[in-house]
């Protein structure tokens, strides 16, 4: 049965296919093949991947990127569209799920959102609440180093605190455009802020959003 991390991780391939390696994407920096290569080393060198996260490992991880994107680009399509190796944990259902969904919903925005020409995708409502509940499972840590007090809101009410503090600012769209504004993708992201006019400029500017 095909779940929403392998649709959104082969509508991701396709796209970056199209889009060839020398595109632009929203991840400051990279062009296609750098994101490539960045979904390959986090499913295939987790000695690297961890330097996400952990200061003393990012020279492993920006060694493990070189060697990547130095690889056909082709061949690093493949290994998205493929996925992990047989006995990674990211091949468990539920991990993948739970691991990928987001990971792959927001980078194939990065891909298409880069491009003159985008236009909005329609997502089903059944996927739009399976974000919600990632969403918020994840705003607090997403949402923790905001400048200021940070409340996230569905067109129908629905509500998540992101960040405590004060002046606040409501963001309200939908889920996945709450996603990609909490994930750092704040211009790209088509969404309402309410609140004060300096909070909001502080807030729509801030490089600590996200990871």
């Amino acid at each position: 049965m095909s779940t929403f991390a392998k649709r959104e991780r082969l509508l991701l391939a396709d796209l970056l296919e199209t889009a060839g390696p020398e595109a632009p994407t929203l991840c400051e920096g990279w062009q296609t093949r750098d994101l490539a290569a960045h979904v390959v080393v986090r499913e295939r060198r987790p000695d690297a991947a961890g330097g996400l996260l952990i200061k003393q490992l990012a020279g492993r991880l920006d060694k493990a990127m070189e060697e990547f994107a130095a690889k056909p680009y082709e061949e690093l399509i493949q290994l998205i569209r493929t996925g992990p190796p047989r006995f990674s944990p990211f091949n468990l259902k539920q991990i993948d799920e739970a691991s990928n969904t987001i990971e792959f919903y927001v980078h194939t925005e990065d891909v298409r959102r880069a491009q003159p020409d985008w236009t909005p995708r329609e997502l089903d409502p059944v996927f739009q609440d399976a974000l919600w509940t990632r969403l918020e499972r994840t705003a607090r840590l997403m949402g923790r180093s905001a400048p200021t007090g940070l409340v996230l809101r569905r067109p129908d009410g629905q509500t998540s605190v992101a960040h405590r503090g004060a002046p606040v600012v409501t963001v309200t769209g939908e889920p996945s455009e709450l996603l990609l504004f909490l994930y750092g993708r704040q211009s790209a992201a088509d969404v309402a802020l309410d609140g004060d006019k300096d909070a909001i400029a502080k807030l729509h500017e801030a490089k600590e959003l996200g990871i």
